[in-house]
């Protein structure tokens, strides 16, 4: 039981670095997210299905999302199409997309066939089923934070964090904006849809609605775990969602054991998830003024105590 949450917490924590990317780093509202994920499980399950290896599905998962972020870069760079309405094309265009990789179907199973949880359970044999899932599960998130922390510290992933921060700066400095995008759009999505093909493995399943309301969720898991602690370090940050990932689902698993307590059933989470997003931009805007005014003060207070001395 708590070991799915954690499992759960860890696949969704892949998806909500993706989405870190597009809304946190490049500042974009990118909407792509809840079509990427369906394509990513989509693709590992008819590759699974019809005999490809493991990891062969899974790099062409991840290649599947990459150019559905590609195609919105595309669409924003060229069409002068604000990123928003980008992304909702592309996730309208995807669910076409998706049925199509399914064999027009809604949804294909992975019962009969092995899948990466079958793999763990082989690897870590001497433990529990359910913990030989948790561990291989936790070893895959932490080589994809590793080296998503050793991109985003080198000069094209510092590039991508100046470009959300001050794109007039990036400009600057003789750098190609529409470029970065794609990079860190075809990235973003990149990891979503791996994600997408994790979490198919797992549940058993792929199915073509299997993205909706994903971008709030992973909104919600980002800002859960922006309040656990603040820091600029991209390490640091990195595991900020995944402890908010886990935290998020762990809300959510204690919402359908025990909200019959106080009247709430499974058809209000997207309604709550929702308020949570709310309460936390206005917890954070109210963070950030009270610190931008007691700056302020102290600014003053400095200032008065030259004038003071002198």
């Amino acid at each position: 039981m708590i070991e799915g949450i954690f499992v759960e917490g860890l696949i969704f924590s892949v998806m909500a670095m993706g989405i870190l990317i597009s809304y946190r780093i490049l500042d974009i509202a990118d909407l792509t997210c809840d079509g990427s994920v369906a394509t990513g499980a989509a693709v590992a399950a008819i590759c699974i299905t019809n005999g490809w290896s493991i990891p062969a599905a899974m790099v062409l998962a991840f290649i599947a999302g990459v150019l559905c972020g590609l195609c919105t870069a595309a669409i924003h760079n060229h069409l002068h199409i604000p990123g928003l309405l980008a992304g909702i094309l592309t996730m309208t265009m995807l669910y076409s997309v998706n049925l199509r990789i399914l064999g027009n179907k809604a949804n294909v199973p992975l019962v009969r066939v092995d899948t990466m949880y079958d793999f763990f359970h082989q690897i870590f044999a001497f433990m529990p089923q359910a913990f030989a899932s948790l561990a291989g599960t936790l070893l895959m998130v932490l080589v994809v934070k590793v080296i998503f922390d050793l991109f985003f510290r080198c000069d094209m992933g510092v590039a991508i964090g100046a470009l959300g921060g001050n794109e007039q700066v990036v400009i600057s400095l003789g750098m190609n904006v529409s470029t970065l995008k794609y990079i860190g759009l075809g990235l973003s999505n990149g990891l979503i849809a791996l994600s997408g093909a994790m979490l198919a493995q797992y549940q058993g399943f792929a199915d073509a609605n299997l993205g909706q309301g994903m971008v709030v969720q992973g909104l919600a898991a980002i800002m859960l775990g922006e309040f656990l602690f603040r820091s600029n370090r991209i390490s640091l940050i990195t595991l900020r969602v995944i402890l908010g990932s886990i935290i998020y689902k762990g809300l959510m698993f204690l919402g359908r054991r025990y909200g019959y307590l106080v009247g709430i059933t499974p058809n209000d989470f997207k309604l709550l998830t929702g308020l949570l997003v709310i309460i936390s931009l206005i917890v954070a805007s109210t963070r950030t003024r009270m610190a931008e005014d007691k700056a302020r003060k102290e600014a003053v207070a400095r200032v008065m105590e030259d004038k003071k001395n002198a």
